[in-house]
């Protein structure tokens, strides 16, 4: 057996890297807008599939309640809301039921686990997966608004203010449904959330405020797609009054602020565990 000097050892090693040593630097995360880009994308591309029942049910829901309304209420005001809270519906359908469904089964079937492995910002996943599912709202909205228009004499004159409630209602819904799906401890809980959560926007939406009792009129003031409903109606009349509509928006735009960071932390909340 044949000895080496350790003078000759220490000379031929090699020294290793001071950061070689250390815990490996992770890469930068994604900045927040390039990230909600490729979730709205990637979330757009998977519930591509379903887009036509989903358009279907949610619009056929919202048509058959203006045709049922329409033997009870004849015209006026009463008629604005309906045709109003109609339109509004099927944002609630998808951004507040599917949603709180969807991110439910997530929840338990592990799949937060995938998302939490990525360096996407956590706002990013609520965001993108929040504007996939209200971007499926937009036709079905359309056409039961000019549906409901040509059904009960309305102009057609300001539909054009849908681009502002839709995006605005839906934010504030899909921030509600996201937080109810993240935050419910069974995806059975998330469902039952998102169905009290429609059928909450169905009566206190379509049916008008005027026939409410006054302990329902105050709960209809704290459900975020009322001033959506609000919005819309008011444009129906014949000189409307753009200061309140504004008003109207400006509220959605706030809920949907809040709503959207309560369902951020709720991602948080539930990625860690």
């Amino acid at each position: 057996m044949s000895v080496v000097p350790a003078e000759v050892l220490q000379g031929s090693t090699r020294g290793v890297p001071e950061q070689a040593r250390g815990e490996a630097e992770l890469g930068p995360r994604a900045r927040l807008w390039p990230a909600l880009g490729a979730v709205y994308r990637a979330q757009l591309s998977r519930a591509r599939v379903a887009r036509i029942p989903l358009l279907f049910v949610a619009t056929f829901q919202s048509i058959g309640i203006l045709i049922m309304m329409r033997g009870v209420v004849d015209g006026g005001s009463e008629a604005e809301s309906v045709v109003a809270g109609s339109a509004v519906l099927v944002v609630a359908f998808v951004a507040l039921n599917l949603l709180a469904q969807y991110f439910g089964q997530l929840r338990a079937s592990g799949g937060l686990d995938h998302y939490a492995t990525l360096p996407v910002p956590p706002a990013a996943v609520v965001l993108g997966a929040a504007a996939a599912y209200a971007s499926f709202t937009v036709p079905g909205t359309v056409i039961t608004a000019v549906f409901g228009c040509l059904l009960f004499g309305l102009p057609l004159t300001h539909l054009w203010v849908l681009a502002a409630v839709i995006p605005l209602a839906g934010a504030a819904l899909s921030g509600l449904g996201a937080a109810c799906g993240l935050l419910a401890p069974r995806p059975e809980l998330a469902t039952l959330l998102g169905q009290l959560g429609m059928s909450a926007a169905l009566l206190l939406g379509v049916l008008p405020a005027d026939r409410m009792p006054e302990a329902v009129r105050l709960a209809r003031d704290l459900l975020p797609s009322t001033y959506g409903v609000e919005a819309l109606a008011r444009t129906f009349g014949a000189h409307p009054h753009w200061g309140y509509v504004l008003g109207d928006l400006a509220v959605c735009a706030g809920v949907g602020v809040a709503s959207l960071a309560v369902a951020t932390w709720a991602y948080r909340r539930a990625a860690v565990r």
